[in-house]
């Protein structure tokens, strides 16, 4: 039984949220977004609030009960707070600049890796070792940091790479002589 669909997503004040059979659409002061609930699941807007339930007990009802109620939670969350991602740079001369809609990161390869800057997502980099994802949608915000960190991850040994700035590396010893 799921413990996270049972609650009903509250809709704060500025936020608007529309149920239209199963597409649920929800506004807000950063922008607009919306998602298709699958058809094992029941969505309704009951006062100020979105509650999902399942259709019937089946197996894929309950596995998609909750997992309806965590998108549209995160709807709500976008358009009013927004989703942020950050990552660090370790390394010497490892670092990163935007340039328009471009992420150029120099991450010790013969050459920069020009990373293109998608639609919906804000990239800055307040230091050169520091890059900052923010967006509405959480999905892209998280991809989008997934893709900049899988140019070079964190290594274990001096611990040189992209990596999460809440991220832990387990470091490894180096060889003994």
């Amino acid at each position: 039984m799921s413990r996270v669909g049972k609650k009903p997503v509250p809709v704060p004040s500025g936020v608007t949220a529309t149920v239209d059979g199963q597409m649920v659409r929800v506004k807000g002061a950063k922008g607009e977004l919306s998602f298709v609930v699958p058809e094992e699941v029941s969505v309704a807007l009951e006062d100020g609030a979105v509650s999902v339930n399942p259709r019937d007990e089946s197996k894929t009802a309950r596995a998609k009960w909750g997992m309806s109620r965590a998108q549209v939670s995160n709807l709500v969350e976008g358009v009013s707070k927004g989703f942020e991602k950050r990552l660090e740079i370790n390394g010497v001369g490892y670092k990163a600049a935007v340039a328009g809609k471009v992420l150029k990161l120099s991450l010790g390869y013969s050459h920069d890796i020009d990373y293109a800057i998608p639609a919906g997502v804000t990239i800055t980099t307040p230091r050169p070792t520091e890059v900052v994802v923010v967006g509405i949608d959480k999905q892209v915000v998280g991809q989008t940091a997934a893709e900049i960190r899988g140019y070079r991850g964190p290594e274990p040994y001096k611990g040189k790479g992209v990596k999460y700035s809440d991220e832990f590396i387990f470091r490894k010893e180096g060889k003994k002589k």
